[in-house]
C-alpha cells in the first residue's frame, strides 16, 4: 500500500505534507480465479472461486483511495469482475459487465480493474458480470469513512460481513444451459447460505452453520449482502431487534425492526445490541416471493448468534421466518427507508427532470423451433418490449472508438403499446429483439418509472443501475398514473440506492442525475431475468472537458 499520488508529487516538489492531510491511499488486490472442490448439503463439487475461497476476500477501502485489483483467470470460463454499486466515476473500463464495458478477461489472462471511491462509504459488494459464474464468484467491499470522520450513528463495539447466497449441488453453468436449450425456467438451488453455510437441513442434518460471537451489553454492525442469484430474502435475529443506518452504502435515518428484506445486489447496514445475558439465538435467512406460481428454493438458510460463555451445547432460541408472500413485512421494512438528509450528507435529488422514461419490465414469449420442452417457444424477459441481445464487442468499446453496426441508440422512452400492465397483458407476448441504448446528455436529469407486468406472471424485480446512485421517489401497486401519483413523490428524503426491488404487479419511480460519461447498464438482479433479456443500457455522452469526459481504456483491457 502507497501514499496518493500527490502526495507523491508534492514530495518531489519539496513540499512537506502532514500525514493527516492524505486522506486517500492506493490499495492493491490480487484475485486469482481459481476452481476448487467445495462440500455442501454432503454432495462435493468443484466451484468457481476467489483466492479458493467461499465466499471470495472482502475488499476493504475507506472514501477516496484508489482501489487497484489485478484479476487473473485461472479457470476454463472467461471472467469479469463487476464492483456492484461503485460509482466508477469516468472509469467505466472498470466496471466489469462482460461485453458491455469491457471483454472478457480470457483463461490464462489477466486485467487490473483501477477505480477510485468517490464520495461513498459502507458496504458494497462485487461478484462476476458473465454467465452465473457469480453464484460462488462473489465477496463484500468495505468502503470506510475518511479518517477521523465518525459514523453518523453509535460506534459499534465490532462489524461483521453477512454474505447471503444460493448454492445448487448441479452445476449452475449446466443448469442454465439446460433451461435455455429448453425454453422453460431453470431448476432452482437446493439452498440459501449465509456465509457460506446453510446451516442443517432435512437433506443434510450434519450440514455446518455459520456463527456469530457477541458478548453481553455490546453493539455490532452486521454489513449483510445479497449475493443469491436469484431470490430476494428476508433476515431475522431470533429475540433481536436490529437497527438498520445504512443501504447500498447510503446512509439512512436509523429505525428498528425485526425483519430486514434484501434483494440480489443490495447491502443493509445494521445495529446489533447483544441485549440478553446469554444464549444461542437463531438467524434465518429465508425466500420473499409474491407470485405463487413462480417456483422458487425455499430451504431456510440458518445461523446463530452466540453469545460469550454459552456452552454449545445449550439449546438455540427459534424464530419464525415471515411467509414467502409476506408483501407486508416487504412493504414495510421498505417504506420505513429515508435517506438521512442531514447537513453533512445530504440528498441532492434532482427537483427538475430532463428525461422523463417510462420502462416496462417483465416476461414475455418467442418463437424457439428446437425448443421442445416449450412447445417450440422460449420464456424471454425484456424492457420495454425489447429482449436485450449481448453484443460480440463491448458496448463502452463500440462507443468509444466509433465502431459502428454493434448498437443503436434508439432504444424507446416508452413501451411501444398501452395496455393494462399488471393486469394479463397483450394475447400477442412476442418481444423484439436488439442491441439498443438511451443516449443521455452529460448531466441531464432523468425520472424513471419502472413498471412490472402481469405476463406470463407478475413479479418483483430488483433493478440495477451501473455507474450511479439513484432516489427512489415513489413507488405503488398496480398501474402507474402519471397525473396523479408523481403529487405523492418523497423529493425531500427519498432512499437513495444503486438497486431496487419493483413491485410484483407495481411500479417504482426513480431519479438520478446523468453526471458519469459512459455505456451504464441497467438489468434485473435476478440472474434468470438478466439471461432471458431484461436488460438495456444507458449511453452517457462527455460534458464539457478533459473532468466531465471518460478516460481512454487502459492498455491492458481485454480484447474479444
Amino acid at each position: 500500500m502507497e501514499s496518493c499520488w500527490v502526495r507523491l508529487l508534492l514530495l518531489l516538489f519539496g513540499v512537506f505534507v502532514l500525514p493527516a492531510m492524505v486522506e486517500c491511499r492506493v490499495r492493491h488486490y490480487k484475485f486469482n480465479v481459481v476452481t476448487k472442490n467445495m462440500t455442501r448439503l454432503c454432495s462435493t463439487k468443484p466451484i468457481v472461486t476467489v483466492n479458493g475461497k467461499f465466499p471470495g476476500p472482502t475488499l476493504y477501502a475507506r472514501e477516496g483511495d484508489t482501489v487497484l485489483v489485478k484479476v487473473a483467470n485461472h479457470v476454463k470460463y472467461n471472467v469479469t469482475i463487476h464492483w456492484h454499486g461503485v460509482r466508477q466515476l469516468r472509469t467505466g473500463w472498470s466496471d466489469g459487465p462482460a461485453y458491455i464495458t469491457q471483454c472478457p478477461i480470457q483463461t490464462g489472462q489477466s486485467f487490473v480493474y483501477n477505480f477510485t471511491i468517490t464520495r461513498q462509504r459502507g458496504t458494497l459488494l462485487w461478484h462476476a458480470h458473465i454467465l452465473w459464474l457469480r453464484v460462488t464468484l462473489h465477496g463484500a467491499i468495505v468502503i470506510l469513512p475518511k479518517r477521523g470522520v465518525p459514523y453518523p450513528f453509535p460506534k459499534p463495539s465490532k462489524e461483521y460481513v453477512i454474505i447471503l447466497a444460493e448454492w445448487w449441488k448441479a452445476d449452475t453453468e449446466t443448469v442454465i444451459n439446460q433451461a435455455m436449450s429448453s425454453g422453460l425456467a431453470p431448476n432452482v438451488s437446493d439452498a440459501h447460505t449465509i456465509n457460506g453455510h446453510p446451516g442443517p437441513v432435512s437433506a443434510c442434518p450434519s450440514e455446518g452453520s455459520y456463527t456469530l460471537p457477541v458478548e453481553s451489553g455490546k453493539t455490532y454492525l452486521l454489513r449483510i449482502v445479497n449475493a443469491a442469484l436469484n431470490e430476494e430474502l428476508f433476515f431475522k435475529i431470533a429475540q433481536h431487534n436490529l437497527t438498520v443506518v445504512e443501504v447500498d452504502a447510503t446512509y439512512v435515518k436509523p429505525f428498528q425492526t425485526d425483519t430486514i428484506l434484501v434483494t440480489p445486489g443490495q447491502t443493509t447496514n445494521v445495529l446489533l445490541t447483544a441485549g440478553k445475558n446469554s444464549g444461542k439465538y437463531l438467524i434465518t435467512a429465508s425466500t420473499f416471493m409474491e407470485t405463487a406460481i413462480v417456483a422458487i428454493d425455499n430451504v431456510t438458510a440458518t445461523a446463530a448468534v452466540h453469545y460469550s460463555g454459552t456452552l454449545a451445547s445449550a439449546p438455540t432460541a427459534l424464530t419464525k421466518p415471515p411467509p414467502q408472500n409476506a408483501s407486508a413485512v416487504a412493504n414495510r421494512f421498505n417504506n420505513a427507508l429515508r435517506s438521512l438528509n442531514s447537513k453533512k450528507y445530504p440528498a441532492a435529488v434532482p427537483k427538475t427532470v430532463d428525461h422523463n422514461l417510462f420502462f416496462t419490465v417483465g416476461l414475455g414469449v418467442n418463437p424457439c423451433p428446437t425448443c421442445t420442452a416449450g412447445n417450440g417457444t422460449r420464456v424471454v424477459a425484456a424492457v420495454n418490449n425489447v429482449t436485450f441481445v449481448m453484443p460480440t464487442v463491448a458496448l463502452l468499446q463500440a462507443h468509444f472508438f466509433n465502431i459502428s453496426g454493434v448498437f443503436t441508440t434508439d432504444f424507446p422512452a416508452n413501451p411501444p403499446i398501452t395496455f393494462n400492465y399488471s393486469g394479463a397483458g397483450p394475447s400477442n407476448m412476442q418481444t423484439t429483439n436488439g442491441t439498443k441504448a438511451y443516449r443521455l446528455p452529460y448531466n441531464a436529469t432523468v425520472q424513471l418509472v419502472l413498471q412490472d407486468t402481469g405476463i406470463i406472471a407478475p413479479e418483483t424485480h430488483p433493478i440495477h443501475l451501473h455507474g450511479f446512485n439513484f432516489f427512489a421517489v415513489g413507488r405503488g401497486v398496480g398501474n402507474y398514473n402519471p397525473k396523479k401519483d408523481p403529487k405523492k413523490f418523497n423529493l425531500v428524503d427519498p432512499v437513495e440506492r444503486n438497486t431496487i426491488g419493483v413491485p410484483s404487479g407495481g411500479w417504482i419511480a426513480i431519479r438520478f442525475r446523468a453526471d458519469n460519461p459512459g455505456v451504464w447498464f441497467l438489468h434485473c438482479h435476478l440472474e434468470v431475468h438478466t439471461t432471458w433479456g431484461l436488460k438495456m443500457a444507458f449511453l452517457v455522452d462527455n460534458g464539457k472537458g478533459p473532468k466531465e469526459s471518460l478516460l481512454p481504456p487502459p492498455s491492458d483491457l481485454p480484447k474479444c
